[in-house]
């Protein structure tokens, strides 16, 4: 198979970056997206050109760090799926893809496909997190976790933190990640000790990191790749108004 990439290419964060044009010869169906742009790169590398920049580590669909726009699409045509198990069969030989990074504001682009989304580890320093006291660990029946909680919360945690629901939103809203972070953290025992300051905390952290606001169009519900729903945002979005009360009528 072959094709045409016309991808994003930008020295630094300063450059204002610019698509071009390179071809992608001899490539196998089965290849995935990241090992076709291996290729690609290599045949750059051997022209005495610069690779393109990308990331990616775990290439499982477990990382979440292979964040791209394909053909318009974060993480490409395929649902339930990161960009490293998108599969070159899913295009058509001789086809032309565009390629580009993320696209928030909150996301700066640091080279070509690379962008910055220590946004997301900052929202998680603000309080996507508990605390325990230090010691022997407690012994797991001590604290039992009813079948449901335990269920939802799971499916809540499978959030991966790619920012695939950032670069779908038309806001680069990040309440999809934020409300899943505060949601499975919210539905077990050992996250209520401080369900109402990580609420309040994350949201403000996340605003301050100028990220956009929801508008309910569900872009970021069909762009997931681990089924994350808008339902974590409505659980977010009523533990942020309990917490704000709480606090209005203690101090």
């Amino acid at each position: 198979m072959n094709f045409i990439l016309r991808i994003w290419r930008q020295k630094n964060a300063a450059d204002e970056g610019r698509f071009i044009e390179v071809p992608a010869r001899d490539i196998t169906p089965e290849m995935s997206f990241l090992e076709m742009l291996d290729v690609v790169n290599d045949e750059v590398t051997k022209a005495g050109g610069d690779p393109v920049a990308f990331d990616h580590d775990c290439r499982e669909g477990v990382c979440g760090a292979c964040s791209l726009v394909i053909n318009g699409e974060p993480h490409g045509p395929n649902a339930k799926a990161t960009t490293c198990q998108t599969y070159m069969r899913s295009f058509r030989d001789g086809e032309t893809i565009t390629v580009e990074p993320f696209r928030a504001r909150a996301f700066p682009v640091l080279k070509d496909l690379v962008t910055d989304r220590s946004a997301f580890d900052r929202i998680i320093q603000a309080g996507g997190f508990v605390s325990v006291n230090t010691g022997q660990a407690p012994d797991a029946n001590t604290l039992p976790i009813g079948k449901d909680a335990a269920e939802k919360a799971f499916d809540s945690a499978a959030c991966i933190g790619c920012g695939a629901c950032v670069a779908a939103c038309k806001n680069s809203s990040a309440m999809l990640f934020v409300g899943a972070k505060i949601t499975h953290l919210g539905l077990l025992p050992q996250g209520q000790p401080e369900r109402d300051r990580r609420a309040l905390a994350m949201v403000a952290q996340m605003d301050a990191e100028k990220f956009g606001n929801c508008t309910n169009q569900y872009e970021c519900q069909a762009v997931c790749p681990k089924e994350i729903t808008v339902a974590n945002i409505a659980q977010m979005n009523r533990d942020y108004l309990v917490a704000s009360l709480k606090k209005l009528f203690a101090g």
